[in-house]
């Protein structure tokens, strides 16, 4: 049902003329018949929407985020380039600027002005409304965190005051009015009724957990502001718990591929497609050697009975270094979006610096590990072990969460760079073949913007400081 439900999307969207609302879409009125306009149902673009964000934001292929190599995770054989941070090439940037607009924002606005025209009780379609709010803020928070300045206020404007220059909005703006819509969409969910029951392929018209997910993304935010704001951190982050947050890896925004048309995109990368182009990094399988960590075996095979990783930066002979292993070969494997291991570092985090979140960093800290460890097929008392010989250390607490929220983040890199950008752990180091002079905090923005969208562009790149990879964005300070 799921993939016939994105395959009816993915040809109905080629009918709607609103793809355009930034410079890089192409407007497509010329080609509508205005006594039939296309109408699509929402669940159907809200099921497209989740799958094209659950699958460029996690996959590992080197033409589009490039993620996992922002975090030096992953190593590459066939090729060193996007290892030594060349955006340009492939043209990244502009691949997942435009999946994250066209594929996923847009068609949610979509699907938000077809919702009033179907057959919903009052409370159901509020409900409907809030899951496609707050997938579309989720799309917002990953693009503001990827890029800095962004279009936003003038990215979707209505037909009669299309813009196709769009002025690009203040980061710090955005956050404000992202955690104001969140703290709307919030008071609308009625979790006694459902909102989709078709469509949505993560919940399934569970209110609840959707409210805990809009929650979640409040965290997220909060805690990015945390050396910046710390007012507004504290208010984002309390409220975001008080109102209710993941009590389990069950309630994690977490999507599943069918296995058939739609499979996940790691196994796409590293077993469907046939080649061998990705090693695990020697950074990474270093620091889990050093640490003795359990999911080395569930994750990596051995080298000569050894667990050996690549040369971050350099091209790598395949059979020479571990391999990901059975853990990541399964094309019904979900990817988690916002997971519960996530949420238990930022709480964490949060009551380390001080916030009111309902228990002790060193709890969060020991329930993240734990769920991470059981998440990987890890014991209870290998985890237990596991902690015992690398505990919570409030003196040196960054280096604590940051290493081990980047270990347990792998292959979920996009939460796991926004670790290693706030809390600079682990440390990670450019690599002398890199074409640019840091480890990137942003990926630049895209080349076509600097055709389309010129005077724009600009502007945004003079305000945040210039367009280089890196270039911090206004949260990062440390």
């Amino acid at each position: 049902m799921k993939s016939k439900l994105i395959k009816l999307a993915f040809l109905s969207i080629l009918s709607i003329g609103s793809f355009s609302t930034l410079t890089s879409c192409v407007d497509n009125d010329l080609n509508i018949d205005p006594k039939h306009p296309s109408v699509v149902p929402s669940e159907n673009l809200l099921g497209t929407s989740l799958y094209q964000y659950a699958y460029y934001v996690s996959t590992p292929s080197v033409n589009y985020n490039n993620y996992n190599f922002f975090v030096q995770q992953w190593a590459e054989t066939t090729y060193a380039d996007e290892t030594k941070y060349n955006l340009v090439t492939r043209n990244q940037p502009r691949n997942h600027f435009n999946r994250m607009y066209v594929y996923v924002i847009n068609n949610i606005k979509s699907a938000k002005s077809f919702l009033p025209e179907e057959v919903n009780t009052d409370v159901v379609a509020k409900n409907k409304l809030a899951s496609l709010e707050i997938l579309e803020i989720l799309a917002w928070e990953n693009l503001v965190n990827t890029f800095g300045n962004i279009p936003y206020s003038d990215a979707f404007k209505a037909k009669s005051e299309r813009n196709f220059t769009p002025t690009y909005d203040d980061a710090k703006t955005i956050y404000v009015d992202l955690i104001n819509r969140l703290d709307t969409v919030i008071s609308t969910i009625d979790i006694s009724e459902k909102g989709y029951s078709s469509g949505d392929f993560v919940y399934y018209g569970d209110m609840q957990k959707w409210k805990e997910t809009a929650n979640a993304i409040k965290l997220r935010l909060g805690i990015n502001l945390s050396d910046t704001d710390p007012t507004l951190a504290k208010s984002t982050i309390e409220s975001a718990v008080t109102s209710g947050i993941y009590q389990s890896d069950a309630e994690s925004f977490s999507f599943a591929f069918d296995g058939g048309t739609f499979t996940n995109p790691i196994f796409d990368n590293l077993v469907a497609s046939g080649r061998k182009d990705f090693v695990p990094s020697e950074l990474l399988i270093n620091t889990m050697n050093t640490n003795s960590d359990p999911r080395l075996s569930k994750w990596f095979t051995t080298i000569s009975g050894v667990y050996k990783g690549g040369d971050f930066g350099y091209q790598n002979a395949y059979g020479s270094y571990s391999h990901m292993g059975k853990f990541f070969e399964t094309s019904t494997t979900p990817v988690k979006l916002v997971s519960y291991t996530e949420i238990s570092f930022l709480l964490a985090e949060a009551a380390q610096r001080g916030f009111s979140v309902g228990g002790s960093a060193e709890s969060y800290y020991e329930q993240a590990v734990k769920s991470s460890m059981t998440e990987s097929g890890v014991s209870d008392a290998d985890a237990t072990t596991y902690l015992a010989a690398n505990p919570y250390s409030s003196t040196e607490w960054k280096k604590t969460i940051g290493t081990q929220a980047w270990v347990a983040l792998f292959t979920r890199a996009y939460p796991g760079w926004n670790f290693t950008r706030r809390l600079d752990y682990p440390v990670l180091t450019n690599p002398k073949s890199s074409l640019i002079n840091t480890v990137p905090y942003r990926m630049p923005y895209s080349d076509q913007e600097f055709v389309l969208n010129k005077t724009n562009v600009e502007a945004a790149s003079t305000a945040i400081g210039g367009n280089s990879a890196s270039t911090k964005l206004f949260w990062d300070v440390n």
